[in-house]
């Protein structure tokens, strides 16, 4: 054992795992050899900070998390740069989110400079894990969950807050491609007032039904809207959503019931950085529909870490298809594509200093 400079314990693995086949990647399906942990409780605080082999935790069956679902997580990437460099993308936004979700489901906020230290030692530790290949790039999934034996319904007393890493390619099967989306009128994500701007795993859980039954009909991803007059869209489920219509980059306003998502801020900073008209407001599935109908509407894409950018080439609502750009990627999100990727690897300039260096 050994410490480093932020008092985080090392403990190397002994016996480290075979790399898998960077053209065979996927998403979420491999992990790395070691992983960052760190507890909290009322008497400590944060301490028993540790960069350890990636590993099983043992929990209590009463640990609350299980029955309460007091659980965030976020999610980031980890990129090779061209000169060998491994660079994060936006990562003290991250962690500042990930802060915000704590805030809302009442569990402790981490000491975000500090884990981003940590953090960073943990992906230099890690660094032969990063793909080379191009869309390839390091995975960062930083979590917490509430471990404390107890049941009853208040926030829990002791917590594990924990980083884990995976080499993943493209998100959708389609790479790059444009993806077919379901509209959902049926079921719906998030109230006013809810949990919906926080990430938290019951949100995804309450979405599944939908996305399942969406894939059965052979879309990529779901389409949400308002839970209260099943009008308004909201957001994708693994993404923000965009239109162009008119010329003008419309998407649904922060109101609580989406995530703020940081590709979503990096999209409208560079669209203003280029020029391109912007606008966040909400926007109805009727509005929609009729821009496709009448051509206004030229593009759609979703934005997330995962996929970076999405293009849209059709959406499916109550039996009918709305085509967008004859299903083909759009001139922007192609731009934005690229222009993010090329900023992500430290290949163009950086003049908001989102990059943070590792090595």
């Amino acid at each position: 054992m050994l410490k480093n400079e932020l008092d985080v314990t090392l403990h190397r693995a002994e016996n480290l795992k075979e790399k898998p086949d960077q053209r065979q990647l996927g998403f979420g399906n491999y992990f790395t050899d070691h992983m960052l942990t760190m507890r909290w409780n009322k008497e400590q605080g944060w301490h028993d900070a540790k960069i350890e082999p990636y590993g099983n935790f043992s929990l209590d069956p009463a640990a609350m998390v299980l029955h309460y679902s007091q659980e965030i997580f976020e999610g980031l990437k980890a990129y090779c740069g061209a000169d060998d460099s491994v660079l994060l993308f936006r990562p003290m936004d991250n962690l500042n989110r990930f802060n915000d979700s704590a805030e809302r489901m009442c569990m402790p906020r981490i000491p975000t400079d500090k884990v981003l230290q940590a953090m960073k030692g943990l992906i230099y530790l890690e660094r032969d894990w990063i793909p080379q290949s191009q869309g390839a790039a390091l995975y960062i999934r930083p979590a917490m969950i509430a471990t404390e034996a107890a049941l009853g319904v208040r926030p829990a007393d002791e917590y594990i807050f924990f980083i884990i890493c995976s080499p993943v390619g493209a998100y959708y099967a389609e790479g790059f491609s444009p993806t077919r989306i379901y509209v959902e009128d049926e079921y719906v994500r998030a109230v006013q007032g809810g949990v919906g701007n926080v990430k938290t795993g019951g949100n995804y859980a309450a979405s599944i039904k939908a996305h399942t039954t969406s894939q059965q009909k052979g879309y990529t991803q779901v389409l949400w809207l308002d839970a209260v007059e099943r009008k308004y869209i909201e957001e994708v489920g693994t993404s923000n959503i965009f239109f162009m219509i008119n010329d003008e980059l419309v998407t649904p306003p922060l109101g609580g019931t989406i995530l703020p998502g940081i590709t979503r801020d990096t999209v409208l900073q560079l669209a203003a950085d280029w020029g391109i008209a912007t606008c966040e407001r909400r926007i109805t599935i009727d509005e929609v529909i009729a821009a496709a109908e009448d051509g206004s509407l030229t593009e759609a894409f979703g934005s997330g870490t995962a996929a970076v950018i999405s293009p849209i080439g059709e959406f499916g609502y109550k039996e009918n298809t709305i085509t967008v750009n004859k299903g083909k990627t759009g001139p922007l999100a192609q731009r934005l594509f690229d222009d993010i990727q090329c900023l992500q690897r430290g290949a163009a300039a950086d003049p908001h200093d989102w990059i943070v260096r590792v090595k």
